[in-house]
């Protein structure tokens, strides 16, 4: 019996890694479920809104939101941080805009749309976007290192802290840390009414947060970077479809895949994610439905304003 419960250990720990192993560096999604006008464009009137979630979303650190130099700016860090066209650019950056890409702050529905087929126009339209983005590859600000205290690896690593998190083990950016306790205690919660839910926890796999790496053909980092991003594969995922990328490697037009097809987690456990400032990629376009990830600015500016957030500084 003891020989077989190690057999058993060692194929799940194969498992996990060929998981791991499998899943290709994380490409930025292209635009979220609404294909059509995803994101407002910018403008100072939107520059003055987006900033002031930002504000609400963070509130521990951003501050003073002023019109400063022609444009929208806050204060993160002792430093001043400026709309640009939803680039939020330092002084220095400024100067060099053209150089950046948009944080994108697109339109997040409270309910997954309905699902239709794309016409043969958006189908081209589509096409031809991934190519111009692989062509012109573009960075982020350094926003998000200054917000997260996160320039380099050695920075990062001691902002980690290791999470029991329905039965998983994994690290996390501590200024997380207790939002995702809240996150476990209410999906838990609702799997005591609620069988379906507990069946999920039952069947997770895997769980992927913290790792150091790159956006697919971008210079910009990828949230899991951060450790503010979280991905959930239960131990058989079977044909049903996770990530755009994956579906790429044997049909190209994953947009076609519905949802049907794919793997959704239960809707509670994306509620109890949402209600506390994560957004979930299985409601992006190029969808990423294992993925969650701490973004509650969007929330805000989508009329969802999470009950949590984080207070840590």
């Amino acid at each position: 019996m003891r020989i077989k419960l190690i057999v058993l250990s060692l194929i799940m720990i194969i498992i996990s890694l060929q998981n791991c192993a499998t899943r290709p560096i994380q490409e930025e999604a292209l635009v979220p479920i609404t294909l059509d006008n995803f994101e407002e464009p910018p403008s100072p009137e939107r520059g003055e809104v987006v900033m002031r979630a930002m504000a609400e979303a963070y509130p521990n650190h951003i501050h003073s939101v002023e019109r400063r130099n022609g444009d929208w700016a806050f204060i993160l860090r002792d430093t001043w941080f400026y709309y640009a066209d939803g680039k939020l650019l330092s002084e220095d950056q400024r100067e060099e805009a053209e150089n950046y890409r948009s944080l994108q702050f697109y339109r997040y529905p409270a309910e997954l749309p309905e699902w239709i087929p794309l016409s043969q126009e958006q189908d081209e339209r589509i096409r031809t976007r991934r190519r111009e983005n692989a062509q012109n590859p573009t960075m982020r600000s350094s926003f998000l290192d200054v917000l997260w205290q996160s320039t380099n690896f050695a920075d990062t690593e001691p902002q980690m802290v290791r999470i029991e998190f329905l039965g998983k083990n994994f690290q996390v950016h501590k200024f997380i840390h207790d939002i995702t306790m809240v996150v476990e205690a209410q999906i838990r919660a609702a799997a005591r009414a609620d069988p379906v839910i507990q069946a999920w926890i039952d069947d997770l796999g895997t769980v992927a947060s913290w790792g150091w790496r790159n956006i697919a053909a971008s210079q910009s980092r990828s949230y899991h970077s951060y450790g503010i991003a979280l991905d959930f594969l239960p131990k058989v995922i079977g044909t049903r479809q996770t990530y755009w990328l994956w579906t790429i490697q044997h049909r190209e037009d994953f947009w076609n895949v519905s949802y049907n097809e794919r793997y959704h987690p239960p809707a509670a456990v994306i509620r109890a994610f949402e209600a506390n400032g994560f957004i979930w990629g299985g409601k992006w376009f190029n969808y990423d439905t294992m993925h969650f990830e701490y973004r509650p600015e969007i929330l805000i500016l989508n009329g969802m304003p999470p009950a949590g957030r984080i207070t840590e500084n």
